[in-house]
């Protein structure tokens, strides 16, 4: 496997139209050929569907041969999307799986039944589509998209789970019609291409929506509920509000050493004024193999997600959800949610890189029994992170560096930013370096976080 920073270091090689190119070298081909999000942030993000809508065509319309589920939100849309696909699959249905970003392979992006497509594939999707790539010009996320679709499309999958990349309304990914939209919360991020409002930013999430198409919504927000009721009774959409469907009775786990390895608790349904449509909801026990507390949301986003499936015909039982949820992990290889790197000193990660994300790891470090907290942090540099270093604690260690990715914020800088909100620390010349020296100065009952961006993550899992 390449790590994302020495894969985009390929990219430093040239391939011509005519070169038959290898894995490495179609890698550089997508990385350094095509304007990407991760490498060039906003101005790879476009403001309509034309080049999706256009390659798709030339590939003879793959999303219109397989039935999705399109999930979208600020935080949670990831575990969401990858909890659904392991009920799915352990149901015997074939599930694809499209998420980004990836942590350490590309093919994390595409998934079919839990497994990556093959390096081959990537390599036959350039090779046989380049002549309209130089046609179209279309950004690394359009063409992952097409890709991703003419994947499912050609492995004839029952259902595909797709991931929204950024917003919804104007994603690459919205070109589908699903059986089922699912919106698992609103919060900042992205304010420079979504809107410097909640409201805003739930209108751009809540594109989604389609006419005659029923939509999830994970979490009922006072300050944007009205944007996603008025979307769905425009479309003539029902709604529910997951969280308003199910109730928390219990919350357990396992302690192994110091941290959880999972969480196990029970839901129970309750009646929601707010949803427009008949329900059947059952009481579930679970134990989940994701340990971050923040899951306990997604969970019930799933679970609503899954009702909704079961009315359309997919026959889900109590006991495969139960069965999907203990194995996330193994049946989808989702990494970076609240994950233990290591007990000696125990070492753990998490993707969560804006306010709301931020909230639900402090929790989640607040409850990890621990004497002096280590944190290695690297954020990237298109976002205003004044509200993430407010919200950090005063007390810990900081480890600064920078993703090795163009977009990551100089360390130098980051430092001199976190000082100003009572946050200390020295600078690293890599996430690794700042990761073993942290390691190195804890002591056995501290704890390291290692987080601030999802590339960060991506680096040391």
């Amino acid at each position: 496997m390449h790590s994302f920073a020495s894969v985009y270091q390929l990219a430093t090689a040239t391939a011509t139209a005519t070169t038959k190119m290898d894995y490495k070298a179609t890698l550089n081909y997508l990385y350094s050929q095509l304007p990407m999000f991760t490498r060039d942030g906003a101005s790879a993000f476009k403001n309509d569907l034309t080049n999706t809508l256009e390659l798709c065509k030339r590939l003879g319309d793959p999303h219109k041969k397989f039935k999705s589920v399109h999930i979208a939100g600020t935080n949670g849309k990831g575990s969401t999307s990858h909890m659904l696909a392991a009920v799915l699959q352990t149901t015997g249905y074939k599930t694809g799986l499209y998420t980004s970003p990836h942590l350490r392979d590309f093919r994390e992006r595409i998934r079919i039944d839990g497994k990556m497509i093959d390096e081959q594939h990537v390599i036959d999707f350039v090779e046989d589509h380049r002549q309209d790539f130089e046609d179209i010009k279309p950004s690394f996320f359009e063409m992952t998209v097409a890709m991703a679709f003419d994947a499912f499309a050609r492995a004839k999958v029952d259902i595909a789970i797709i991931e929204v990349g950024l917003g919804g309304r104007l994603d690459s990914t919205n070109i589908i019609t699903p059986l089922l939209s699912v919106i698992t919360n609103i919060g900042w991020d992205h304010m420079n291409m979504l809107g410097d409002t909640l409201p805003l930013i739930a209108g751009e999430k809540a594109g989604i929506i389609k006419k005659n198409i029923p939509v999830v919504i994970g979490e009922y927000q006072p300050e944007v509920a009205d944007v996603f009721i008025n979307k769905a009774k425009s479309e003539n959409a029902p709604i529910s509000f997951a969280s308003e469907e199910w109730f928390l009775k219990s919350e357990a786990g396992s302690q192994k050493s110091e941290v959880l390895d999972y969480l196990e608790f029970e839901v129970l349904p309750k009646n929601s004024p707010l949803t427009t449509h008949n329900s059947q909801l059952t009481a579930h026990h679970l134990r989940l193999d994701l340990p971050g507390t923040y899951q306990l949301k997604n969970v019930k986003t799933v679970l609503s997600a899954v009702e909704e499936l079961r009315k359309q015909g997919f026959a889900i039982s109590d006991e495969q959800i139960k069965t999907a949820l203990s194995q996330v992990k193994k049946l989808t290889g989702l990494h970076g949610r609240w994950e233990t790197l290591s007990h000696h000193p125990l070492t753990i990660c998490d993707t969560g890189h804006n306010p709301e994300g931020i909230t639900e790891v402090l929790k989640n470090i607040e409850s990890t029994p621990h004497e002096n907290l280590h944190v290695v942090i690297g954020v990237v540099n298109d976002k205003d992170i004044s509200k993430i270093l407010a919200m950090l604690p005063k007390h810990a260690t900081y480890y600064f560096c920078k993703p090795d990715i163009p977009r990551g914020l100089d360390a130098e800088l980051l430092q001199q930013k976190a000082e100003t909100y009572g946050l200390h620390g020295e600078i690293y010349v890599s996430v690794k370096a700042a990761l073993k020296t942290a390691q190195s100065q804890a002591d056995k009952n501290d704890l390291v976080f290692i987080g601030g961006s999802t590339f960060v993550v991506a680096e040391v899992v």
